[in-house]
């Protein structure tokens, strides 16, 4: 019974990993009249909603008791704040990880876009560079989930918090660290058109993908086998 309980797990984390990536291909590809959407504030967003996903299960856990899940928010997380700490690192990782991954989708096939050019090698150049930027995200992405990966773990076998818990703490340092890249490389773009700039249904439903596994990452998905 619980090795057929993997294997549907894993079939449906597959399916979610793979829909998620090809859905945010094409909403990174689509030519929409407008601004594009923000691929820094849209990383930002996922993780405010993991967040959300992740406090409902705790309140869940907490037999639907607003008092016992603030018990257990202040009692995990504020008083133990080395604790919480510890999570900053892999959600730093995580964050430029996440980032990396729409900078990946968006260079990657570019031969497949029609490029505006004077000439057809200018248009395979920047079809080769525009490939280029996108495997050297796709490979730092993946040796540093590597390291992420193995870190997290290591703190859930340390520790007795569940992985709701830390997921709540990845997101807390995961928004911040969200926000400042918000601020430093689409800080102006914002303050013109808004945060939520570009933002459609497509966009929404890229988003959602991204929580509807909340304690799973883009390059490493463990910690859906920690959880069953």
């Amino acid at each position: 019974m619980f090795a057929n309980l993997k294997y549907v797990s894993l079939g449906i984390l597959v399916f979610q990993t793979t829909s998620l990536v090809l859905t945010m291909r094409y909403s990174r590809t689509l030519k929409e009249e407008g601004p594009r959407y923000l691929s820094s504030t849209a990383v930002v967003v996922a993780e405010l909603l993991k967040i959300m996903a992740c406090i409902l299960l705790v309140y869940k856990d907490s037999k639907c008791s607003l008092r016992a899940l603030n018990r257990v928010l202040h009692d995990e997380i504020l008083n133990k704040p080395m604790e919480t700490l510890k999570l900053a690192i892999p959600s730093g990782i995580y964050t430029l990880q996440n980032n990396l991954l729409y900078v990946a989708l968006s260079n990657l096939d570019a031969a497949t876009y029609q490029w505006p050019s004077d000439s057809q090698l200018d248009s395979k150049e920047l079809s080769a560079g525009s490939q280029f930027v996108g495997l050297m995200a796709v490979l730092t992405a993946c040796f540093s989930s590597g390291f992420a990966g193995v870190y997290f773990e290591k703190i859930l076998k340390e520790t007795k918090q569940s992985v709701w818990i830390r997921n709540i703490q990845l997101g807390f340092f995961g928004s911040i660290f969200g926000l400042m890249g918000v601020y430093i490389y689409d800080g102006e773009l914002v303050s013109k058109n808004g945060f939520f700039q570009g933002y459609n249904r497509l966009t929404w439903i890229v988003v959602v993908l991204q929580c509807l596994f909340p304690w799973s990452h883009p390059c490493n998905n463990s910690y859906f086998f920690v959880w069953l």
